[in-house]
């Protein structure tokens, strides 16, 4: 994929609310403007990269785009794990994410138990691969060191922020 690796940012949403209700396993959600602003060749499936909430910490994170077969969603979406935890929802503040690289395709599951270690087993590789020095070192990217509150009229990869 040409573009990775992709960086952009957006303020979490309420997504469908199964990520810590029903799978253990938070997510934070963006809105749709940022969903639609993908590239082309970004396609469905599971990434990994770093992510950062408003200015805090910048995390390991695993990522689903499109549109969850084992849930039929009829919308796609980007719903982000940041791999830490955190004592409080973030809902409204601002996520920073560098997507850089690809696990797999997304696909279906016969059960919410298979799903569920689908999942582990990425946020496991995500880990791994995020201790590798080429993705290590867009940890420390400009795009991290800038203050969200600076970024109101900046453009991210193609879109006004």
């Amino acid at each position: 994929m040409r573009s990775l690796p992709y960086f952009c940012r957006g303020e979490v949403i309420h997504g469908f609310g199964r990520g810590s209700k029903e799978l253990g396993i938070p997510t934070a959600n963006f809105p749709e403007s940022v969903v639609d602003n993908l590239p082309a060749d970004i396609s469905t499936g599971i990434y990994y990269g770093w992510a950062r909430v408003d200015n805090g910490d910048i995390h390991k994170m695993v990522m689903s785009i499109g549109w969850n077969p084992y849930y039929k969603n009829t919308k796609k979406s980007m719903e982000t794990h940041v791999i830490h935890t955190f004592k409080e929802d973030f809902y409204g503040q601002i996520l920073s994410v560098a997507m850089v690289g690809y696990i797999r395709p997304e696909r279906g599951f016969t059960s919410l138990d298979e799903l569920i270690a689908a999942i582990h087993s990425d946020i496991e590789e995500a880990k791994t691969r995020l201790d590798l020095p080429e993705h290590l070192k867009l940890k420390e990217d400009n795009f991290f060191k800038t203050s969200v509150s600076t970024t109101a009229n900046q453009i991210l990869n193609g879109h006004r922020l």
